[in-house]
């Protein structure tokens, strides 16, 4: 089994990729769902997607599954089981950080700070 602490803390882009491919999606797809995501915040350039894509694919976090079926020459991705694991454990790791911080701030979980 794959030691998922390895691979974290993800950073923000390659987190966001992993969200996304809960469902398969192609290069360009993935660049505006993550935008989407992040309310325009994380804008993804085509060089540090696919790079990350590469790397995610060659740790076997994501996988492709083909051509999209409308344009044959855009290749879908989606996430391993591996990658749900190292997603899992990064969502919780933030949890985590999140209300460590509420509760050092003085916050509860449903208060919103001003």
């Amino acid at each position: 089994m794959m030691r998922i602490k390895n691979f974290s803390p993800l950073t923000e882009a390659t987190y966001y990729i992993l969200l996304s491919l809960l469902q398969p999606l192609h290069g360009y797809g993935i660049m505006k769902k993550v935008e989407t995501m992040s309310e325009g915040r994380v804008k993804l350039a085509a060089g540090t997607l696919y790079g990350a894509l590469s790397k995610l694919s060659q740790h076997k976090l994501i996988e492709s599954v083909g051509a999209d079926a409308e344009n044959p020459k855009r290749k879908l991705y989606r996430i391993t089981v591996s990658g749900q694991e190292l997603l899992r454990y990064e969502v919780d790791r933030l949890g985590e950080m999140y209300d460590n911080g509420l509760q050092e701030m003085g916050y509860e979980r449903s208060t919103t700070p001003t």
